[in-house]
């Protein structure tokens, strides 16, 4: 194991996954996470092919674990709002597997997450310790929690979402901001619109306007459907994020749509409505012994279906930087090299799904599915 301890703010998909990889490689991590247990919340997330493949690198069945649970789209789809036309396919299941060495897998967020914390020991996550406090000096790192409580860890990394503390603690206090869309969020048994095609493929249907649009894919190994429809709207006055919805204003919004479309918001009993927020790319995400991955760093509009992808790509490439430093002399220098081999990727996603164009009429795939998170190469070596 190595001499120094490396404390994690936030267990979410990117905190877990670096915990696994860095636990794995024998590192002292420790997890702090605000809440008082892992609950069942959060949205259904797309998994493809390159975050399905560095999930398996873990090798500690997380792969198979997810699996069980998660539908395998046979196809991404684009079609037109109104006539309904197909302006791009592209094949995905054993296809994907195929080119990518990964399919793509939808699945509930819970059910990924309950997957990584069963392989990750219990004992070393702290529950409800929400920061307060972290400042850094010579002796390490120290975290003030809101119960009162303080730990001191050699190395921290913000896995701690679009708030998150650490990124204030490095880069000062700012707010995401507003972006003036809202989504719409719905989960329904697929035999209830078994006559719309495609219902097992990830089908987007491209809106009037670039905030309009509609999502569906498969969940629980097909046996449910997922519909995430996003709108424009001017301001968000609710204090919570995600509220319960109205059936009503989810079809009348897109009361124009292809009739494939509106089958499935006609079958929906209950939504859900989120605000989505964003911030701008960040030019570092290091600071001293102290770095950022996922929503900390780059929180993202969901348009390229990236969020968790590029979070636990950020796990992973950060845990292999970090693997073979066994002193505190270290790690600035592999902070550096995750920092490097990063940053240009996920920012550019970021600033490409704001724009919201990704394969909308065909393209190549390829420099995004194809990522291999345990193949990049290292730009130098850290000892």
């Amino acid at each position: 194991m190595s001499s120094f301890k490396i404390g994690i703010l936030g267990a979410g998909i990117g905190g877990l996954t670096a915990a696994i990889a860095l636990h794995r490689a024998g590192h002292d991590v420790v997890v702090y996470e605000q809440s008082k247990q892992f609950l069942r919340v959060g949205a259904d997330i797309n998994l493809t092919p390159n975050a399905v493949r560095a999930l398996d690198g873990l090798g500690t069945g997380i792969g198979d674990a997810v699996r069980r649970t998660a539908a395998r789209p046979t196809h991404r789809i684009s079609r037109t709002w109104n006539t309904g036309e197909e302006t791009s396919r592209l094949e995905m299941g054993d296809t994907a597997e195929k080119k990518y060495g990964a399919p793509q897998l939808t699945i509930h967020r819970a059910d990924l997450l309950a997957a990584l914390a069963d392989v990750f020991p219990a004992e070393r996550v702290r529950f409800a310790k929400r920061a307060e406090a972290i400042s850094e000096d010579a002796q390490g790192i120290t975290i003030t929690f809101s119960d009162g409580s303080t730990d001191k860890v050699d190395v921290l990394i913000g896995g701690d979402g679009i708030h998150s503390a650490v990124r204030s603690a490095m880069f000062g206090k700012e707010s995401p901001r507003f972006t003036g869309v809202v989504a719409f969020r719905a989960v329904i048994p697929a035999d209830r619109v078994a006559q719309v095609p495609n219902l097992q493929a990830f089908t987007k249907w491209w809106g009037p306007n670039p905030e309009s649009q509609i999502v569906t894919f498969p969940l629980n190994c097909g046996k449910d459907i997922f519909i995430f429809a996003t709108t424009a709207q001017e301001t968000w006055h609710l204090e919570s994020w995600t509220t319960p919805g109205s059936v009503q204003e989810l079809r009348d919004s897109y009361a124009g749509f292809h009739p494939d479309a509106t089958a499935l918001l006609d079958a929906c009993d209950e939504v859900l409505k989120t605000a989505l927020y964003e911030r701008d790319p960040l030019p570092h995400w290091s600071k001293g012994r102290m770095t950022l991955l996922g929503d900390a760093s780059h929180p993202m509009m969901p348009f390229m279906a990236q969020g968790a992808g590029m979070a636990i790509e950020d796990a992973v490439v950060l845990a292999r930087c970090l693997e073979k430093v066994t002193t505190v002399d270290g790690i600035a220098d592999a902070l550096h090299v995750y920092e490097e081999l990063r940053l240009e990727r996920a920012s550019k996603i970021q600033v490409g799904s704001r724009g919201n164009n990704w394969l909308r009429e065909g393209g190549n795939a390829d420099w995004v599915y194809g990522y291999d998170a345990w193949a990049v190469p290292l730009e130098a070596e850290t000892v």
